[in-house]
């Protein structure tokens, strides 16, 4: 993906996302910071962390579980594993990621009911996994990665909206809920 895509497609992510009334409200909001080839983030972490919203960050454990920490601006992030930028800021535990009020995650594609196809470690299933049902989870997606299906695993976390350049943010149906 050329860079100018990237910056165009976050931005437009960062526009859609800070009205939404989940995010507005939200103290505590779990993001991450996106790598190539996926829509920048950098744009969204800085507007939410200036505005006086708490951000945890990710930090990829040797486990592939994620610990998370506190975003303190740009400056507050240096090289981690697997070509990521982590917070410098101190761990807080895996379990951190609870206390979030929503959840941001990276998704190489998305279906309609909420399946992400994610890179492959499960780092996020199991985070997924520790955030309460009435938590707003969402994938950020380009236009062309919200697909009719993707394929699923028992294991699998399924999120309750997905976010993309042009359609902003799309609550998605999920099998058994009324």
């Amino acid at each position: 993906m050329a860079p100018q895509a990237r910056a165009e497609a976050g931005r437009a992510l960062r526009d859609a996302l800070l009205p939404v009334p989940e995010v507005e409200m939200a103290g505590t909001i779990a993001a991450y910071v996106s790598i190539d080839p996926e829509p920048d983030t950098r744009g969204l972490l800085f507007a939410l962390w200036k505005r006086g919203t708490y951000v945890l960050l990710p930090r990829l454990l040797p486990d592939g579980d994620l610990d998370w920490a506190s975003y303190e601006g740009p400056d507050s992030l240096a090289p981690g594993p697997r070509g990521c930028l982590e917070p410098t800021e101190p761990p807080r535990g895996p379990g951190a990621v609870a206390s979030a009020d929503v959840v941001l995650t990276p998704a190489v594609a998305v279906d309609g009911t909420g399946v992400r196809l994610g890179r492959g470690g499960g780092s996020y299933d199991r985070a997924l996994a520790r955030v309460g049902p009435a938590i707003l989870t969402v994938a950020l997606v380009y236009d062309d990665e919200l697909l009719p299906a993707v394929p699923a695993e028992p294991h699998d976390r399924r999120v309750r909206a997905v976010a993309t350049p042009s359609r902003g943010l799309v609550r998605l149906d999920r099998p058994g809920r009324t």
